[in-house]
């Protein structure tokens, strides 16, 4: 799995990078979204998360593609997903999920991670705004 900026930091603001550890084990991501971790205490997890793999991408020149409509962490998750094989990108921006699937790449947010930690018994329930799913 590759993943964007926020889906880590989010799990990383509770606690919780272990839920994607479980669930994915590896998981790799650009040097630009590490980049873009810059907030306490998100970003030590981040960095001390040893089954969290920063990898560089080959393919600069695919950058231009997408830079209009996309960050660039966004466009370098795509091409790296591409380049190393990956199953699935973790991504929550939903311009960046569309332009994924229409690249071909297997798209789960971090609400889809919740959901698939709930049915793994990872985590008991899951509370999003004011709905309470079981």
């Amino acid at each position: 799995m590759v993943a964007n900026t926020t889906p880590p930091i989010a799990f990383a603001k509770v606690d919780r990078l272990d839920i994607l550890r479980r669930l994915y084990g590896e998981l790799l991501i650009p040097e630009t979204v590490l980049s873009e971790v810059k907030y306490e205490p998100a970003r030590t997890r981040v960095r001390e998360a040893s089954w969290m793999r920063v990898s560089p991408i080959k393919g600069t020149a695919q950058r231009r593609m997408f830079s209009a409509r996309l960050h660039s962490g966004e466009v370098d998750v795509m091409i790296l997903a591409r380049e190393a094989g990956a199953d699935l990108v973790l991504m929550d921006d939903n311009a960046a999920k569309k332009t994924a699937k229409f690249m071909g790449l297997n798209v789960t947010g971090t609400f889809g991670v919740l959901l698939r930690a709930k049915r793994e018994g990872i985590i008991d329930s899951v509370i999003c705004n004011k709905l309470h799913y079981i």
